[in-house]
């Protein structure tokens, strides 16, 4: 069970007072994107809550902007839900409502609460005022009912172009809440809803329908960010004024959202990125959508630990990425398998070895979780380790191999480095050198110290592999995307992704799966890319490194 913040104790005392039988809420997202992080914690606590007090969540599509929605959206929402581990039974859509919601209108206007404006919005925006000066009443505001009911229904015949005639409510220009000052509750916008076709040509706002949407569905919770707190007003007087016999008045309640560092969540920031090629897609594994960290192989559990860990607050968090990075790395760690891959291939031949020697070596899953069984290694005379665990002339306290040195190579033998092999040019083309054969890794020999150990691959048996390795997006915690500030693309990381295209890994992991997770020792984190990595051509993401991405 989660800890007990403000929004569990506000349900407690709910049900404890009988306010509630049960517990109702919902997650309403737009589809003009993808869900991302900051999502992550409202599902979490939306479904969470309905879960832990045996009540229901809704999935709302909040369908009411055509214009930027895409089924392509939707079936992604749905997806990366179920994927953080929901259950999604009661899917509804806003525009489910639509008849309802217009029912609910003409009756707002025959009750004198609304009604149509015929100024331009340039006019409707400038009127509304500021936070020291009040509003200026529309000179449409005290139509009829009757002339302003015949205007309405004409704009939903299809009379009126796009922005011709609004729907307003009739609340207070003066009030010192913006959001009062007679707000837009419905515009004509010819265009094809991806649900309803051309049935209708006027779409209600966001905070009419969510509202009402509410009150149909009978939430008793609706919880959000801290961004619509200034709309909770609106929200009362909605359901004050709406008409229906509320059996469950719902009742807003606003915690902080949740920001990340060296990250943007923002979609059109997000779609910024894409149209300037700094990253691929919606599911770019350095973004932060649930895409892109399901691809980059976030399993669903560290997010929602990330998110209790975060908690429920009534401000806003900023949370560094390293502790996203922290609580991944502490998982797997934990659960992961280890495996043996080599990035830059440095060729060693054993010459004191038969050409056609081979053996298996075991090699333990996880050092400290035997149950997690062993493995067979091939190990043969020729072998690849890290160029860079090899030194011509090292620092003092290199620990690796150079010239005339030895190394123990990971669940094998000690090695001796008896000869450097130049080609042609000159460049270092392989090294030659000799096995201790008393030194193998569990014998007797075992107990002979090198100063260092390496992992290796057989260069014979190992499988070839693309690595890509993933390091923050943004060179800042915090990119800067107020007006004025340097390009987006300026703020991006230039070395966000490094793709090693020539490693080698050992052959346990020729049919690794995708969703599957191994690290690779020394290494970091990996697991096979969703898109892109196949039997013939295995690509694997770095989930992490075995130490901080974001280490000064």
């Amino acid at each position: 069970m989660p800890p007990q913040d403000f929004i569990r104790r506000i349900i407690a005392e709910d049900l404890a007072s009988g306010r509630h039988a049960r517990v109702v809420t919902r997650f309403p997202p737009e589809p003009n994107g993808f869900l991302h992080i900051g999502h992550a914690k409202s599902i979490c606590l939306n479904f969470g809550v309905a879960a832990e007090n045996r009540g229901v969540c809704y999935l709302r599509y909040d369908d009411t902007n055509p214009v930027a929605e895409d089924q392509a959206y939707v079936d992604a929402i749905r997806r990366d839900v179920n994927w953080l581990g929901f259950n999604t039974p009661l899917i509804t859509h806003a525009s489910d409502y639509f008849p309802r919601l217009y029912g609910i209108a003409e009756h707002m206007i025959r009750s004198g609460r609304a009604f149509v404006d015929s100024s331009s919005a340039e006019r409707i925006s400038a009127d509304r005022g500021t936070l020291t000066r009040p509003g200026r009443p529309s000179p449409f505001r005290d139509r009829s009912p009757a002339e302003n009911l015949d205007l309405f229904q004409r704009m939903r015949g299809g009379e009126f172009a796009d922005g011709e005639q609004v729907l307003r409510a009739k609340i207070d220009m003066a009030s010192p809440n913006i959001n009062l000052r007679d707000p837009v509750l419905y515009r004509v916008r010819h265009v094809q809803h991806p649900r309803t076709g051309r049935d209708w040509c006027i779409f209600p706002m966001y905070d009419f329908a969510h509202t009402l949407s509410d009150a149909l569905e009978g939430i008793t919770h609706s919880i959000c960010t801290l961004e619509f707190e200034d709309h909770r007003p609106l929200y009362e007087w909605l359901l004050d004024h709406c008409g229906l016999e509320l059996k469950t008045r719902p009742r807003q309640y606003e915690f902080g959202r949740l920001n990340l560092g060296h990250s943007v969540t923002s979609k059109r920031r997000v779609a910024d990125l894409i149209r300037l090629k700094a990253v691929d897609g919606w599911d770019d594994p350095r973004l932060v959508t649930l895409s892109a960290l399901r691809r980059r192989g976030y399993p669903p559990a560290i997010l929602r630990e990330f998110c209790v860990r975060a908690g429920v607050t009534r401000s806003e968090q900023m949370i560094g990425a390293e502790q996203l990075e922290s609580v991944l790395r502490e998982a797997l760690n934990r659960d992961a398998p280890r495996a043996m891959a080599v990035a830059r291939p440095l060729k060693i031949v054993l010459a004191n070895l038969p050409s056609d020697h081979f053996e298996e070596l075991p090699a333990a899953n996880h050092p400290q979780r035997p149950e997690m069984g062993s493995r067979l290694v091939p190990f043969s005379r020729e072998i690849h380790i890290e160029s860079t665990d090899f030194m011509e002339d090292p620092p003092r306290r290199f620990r690796r191999l150079r010239p005339g040195g030895e190394v123990r190579l990971r669940n094998a033998y000690i090695i001796r480095c008896d000869e450097v092999v130049r080609d042609a040019a000159g460049e270092l083309a392989e090294l030659r050198c000799s096995v201790d054969p008393q030194s193998r890794s569990g014998g007797e020999g075992a107990r002979r110290k090198v100063g260092g150990t390496i992992h290796w691959v057989s260069a014979k048996h190992s499988v070839p592999a693309e690595l890509r390795l993933y390091r923050p997006l943004f060179n800042v915690e915090r990119p800067d995307l107020d007006s004025g500030s340097p390009p987006l693309e300026e703020q991006v990381n230039a070395e966000s992704l490094e793709v090693v295209p020539s490693a080698r890994v050992e052959p346990s992991l020729a049919s690794a799966g995708v969703g599957g997770t191994w690290q690779f020792e020394r290494l970091g984190y990996f697991t096979p890319d969703s898109e892109d990595s196949s039997a013939s051509g295995l690509v694997f993401n770095r989930i992490a490194p075995l130490r901080s991405s974001y280490s000064a």
